[in-house]
């Protein structure tokens, strides 16, 4: 049998137990801006931020959370969807910039039921696709290969929200 290490995903499982003592992990990061770096948190504005998925899909994988904690996008005040959309349309153009990607995934998972991990709050994922990027190792494997750690992606997009 062949290993894959990652030791370095251990500090995140450890974190993401911790967080779910009842409360919203996205409400904390929201309201902890002096832990930004180590929150990952690459850009705040007004009613929204971008910050790294703690669990990527793959190396790139974005998050736009809005501040309001609420698990219905359709009572969303239009102000917020709209700078959301923004901040994606942003992260796009990083993402583009940085990793040179040949498309993009973009979506919500609303509910449980849909795959929502964090249910009770928002969010859109975007993340960078190349072709032939399918993992077989998820389907296969139930493992996901990542070629770098969060502080390197962290590191190289940062600079394009400054």
């Amino acid at each position: 049998m062949e290993r894959l290490w990652s030791p370095w995903r251990a500090r995140y499982i450890a974190a993401g137990v911790e967080a779910q003592n009842d409360a919203c992990v996205f409400c904390l990061i929201a309201n902890n801006p002096d832990h930004d770096e180590t929150n990952f948190v690459l850009h705040r504005a007004k009613h929204a931020f971008v910050l790294l998925n703690l669990y990527p899909y793959i190396s790139g994988h974005l998050m736009i959370v809005p501040y309001l904690h609420t698990s219905e996008f359709d009572s969303i005040a239009k102000e917020i969807t709209d700078e959301m959309m923004d901040l994606a349309k942003r992260s796009q153009a990083a993402l583009r910039e940085v990793y040179k990607p040949a498309g993009f995934n973009m979506g919500m998972n609303l509910g449980a039921a849909a795959g929502a991990g964090i249910a009770d709050h928002v969010h859109i994922h975007l993340l960078p696709r190349w072709s032939g990027d399918t993992n077989f190792m998820t389907t296969v494997g139930e493992t996901r290969v990542l070629p770098e750690d969060l502080e390197t992606t962290y590191s190289k997009l940062r600079p394009e929200f400054l």
